[in-house]
């Protein structure tokens, strides 16, 4: 550990989307933390669909709150000001400072024409305005931690959308931040993309490219040295860590379907079912699916089996089929129908077995839909498995709901624009149960050990499963386990006396231009 105090910080971009970014940033912020830095995470623009609410109400990416969490520090909006969740290929609703301000065409929000105004705040000179915006938010943040790391997005070198860049170079000219840009070796051709990336770009930005982390490296690190001792000559920058493969590591996805800890969970966790069976999970992959990391609690438990589907007979095996989150509801609903899943529901209901259907899936299994918010639809018929009325309101509610369920305590948060009128039913997390019918809006429920247990009882009882959850099963944990793991990684495989000498002082001067530089 550097006796110099921070004050600096670090942008952690990649090479392409998915290179790692995420998951290094997280990891350098646990590192930090566990020297005693008062570390804190930031990324100026997020596109997600799986985002989380802090305790003031605000909505931001889950992947910052969970490098929050490997910071030991609690989330703000301050750490994704700007947050873009996709409604279709060419729209997103605008959330900045952790509340909707409306929805955008990519076209109109990148500075073109066209989309709905998203209001006041993004009038005019848009991109200068959230660049100010965000600037703010990382001062901010300089002035209360000892470090900031920042995530980029996608690729430094999409040159057709740098000039108006607010999350990548944009934020490191106007922090004055040394970059670290990480390729997944993974894919291939890692050497190319750290070479193209720092090549596209301005004498400028290229200034600020301190040098390159590989991330994903299987085999022997002595067969990778002359490559990176070519890199360096060709580009004068060093290469800070080469991180090994490793299976089930990972934070909270920004988007895809994967279940960002059942893997690292299931690879983790060598001990058999306690009961005689195992528990079968299908997640219906609905359009727009949000918050899909609500089911990461069921893949801890030994014996319960995750899967995403998107036919109906996938669903006949399933002990529990869950509908999950989304961001358009009246798409999703139309979806389960002409894919004969909305049928396969009906079925499971009147058969007795378990649906639990979570925020927009408990939406779907209600009576009715009043829409002229999301999709515009107006009224549609919902499933009718729940005695429940649903209204769509411009507002979006936000909160962090506690309560108790089946004799349990119970946390969770909330993030939808639909009003449920509940009209029956048995009472359960503001939402009802019909038979072995769920729904809820609350978001996170299951990370609450005692009533994922008791909910897991349940449907291995309606189901006739001799499943028994593991007594001892803690979801926070096994999370925490994984950022420690993340945190280890940086410790052990990246040159972390540099890394605090870059947070520290920022790029090493002098650095080689490559050209052609940007167009």
């Amino acid at each position: 550990m550097s006796d110099a105090k921070l004050g600096g910080g670090l942008l952690v971009a990649g090479t392409t989307s998915d290179a790692g970014k995420s998951v290094v940033t997280a990891g350098i912020c646990r590192w930090l933390a566990r020297q005693g830095v008062k570390v804190a995470p930031f990324k100026a623009q997020n596109m997600s669909l799986n985002s989380f609410v802090t305790r003031e109400g605000a909505e931001i990416g889950r992947a910052q709150a969970m490098q929050a969490q490997a910071a030991r520090v609690e989330p703000t909006a301050l750490m994704n000001p700007v947050l873009l969740k996709p409604g279709s290929d060419q729209s997103s609703q605008v959330v900045l400072l952790g509340k909707p301000v409306g929805e955008m065409s990519a076209r109109g929000f990148f500075g073109g024409s066209g989309g709905s105004s998203p209001g006041k705040a993004l009038h005019g000179g848009r991109q200068e305005q959230l660049l100010g915006i965000v600037t703010d938010c990382l001062e901010q943040l300089r002035g209360t931690y000892d470090a900031v790391i920042c995530e980029g997005a996608g690729s430094p070198a999409e040159i057709n959308l740098r000039r108006t860049d607010i999350v990548n170079m944009g934020i490191a000219r106007a922090a004055r931040f040394p970059v670290v840009v990480v390729g997944d070796i993974d894919r291939g051709g890692v050497f190319a993309s750290f070479f193209g990336t720092t090549a596209l770009l301005s004498p400028e930005d290229q200034s600020l490219i301190a040098g390159y982390m590989v991330n994903k490296f299987r085999g022997d690190v002595s067969l990778l040295e002359p490559g990176m001792e070519m890199l360096r000559g060709l580009t004068g920058r060093a290469t800070y860590g080469v991180l090994p493969f490793r299976h089930g590591l990972g934070i909270d996805e920004e988007d895809g379907l994967r279940v960002s800890l059942r893997g690292a969970v299931r690879e983790s966790v060598v001990a058999p079912p306690v009961g005689e069976d195992v528990l079968r999970v299908a997640v219906c992959a609905v359009p727009l699916m949000s918050n899909f990391t609500d089911v990461d609690a069921l893949a801890a438990e030994p014996g319960v089996v995750v899967r995403f589907v998107d036919r109906a007979e996938e669903l006949a095996d399933a002990d529990l089929v869950v509908v999950p989150g989304t961001r358009g509801t009246v798409k999703a609903l139309a979806w389960l129908r002409e894919r004969g899943l909305a049928d396969a529901l009906l079925r499971r209901a009147a058969e007795g077995r378990p649906v639990l259907g979570i925020c927009g899936g408990f939406q779907v299994l209600g009576e009715r839909i009043s829409d002229e918010v999301e999709s515009r639809a107006g009224e549609v018929d919902g499933l009718g498995l729940l005695p429940v009325r649903v209204r769509f309101e411009r507002e979006k509610t936000l909160a962090r709901p506690v309560g108790s369920a089946l004799g349990e305590p119970v946390e969770g948060y909330e993030i939808h624009h639909g009003v449920a009128e509940v009209l029956g039913g048995v009472p359960f997390l503001d939402g009802c149960r019909v038979g072995s019918v769920w729904g809820t809006h609350w978001h996170g429920s299951l990370e609450s050990d005692g009533f994922r247990r008791a909910f897991l009882r349940e449907v291995a009882s309606a189901a006739g499963r001799r499943f028994v959850p593991a007594p001892d099963t803690s979801f926070a944990s096994l999370r925490e386990e994984q950022l420690d793991l993340l945190g280890d990684l940086i410790e052990e495989h990246a040159d972390t006396r540099a890394l605090l000498r870059l947070i520290e002082d920022g790029a090493p001067a002098g650095l080689p231009f490559l050209p052609p530089g940007a167009p």
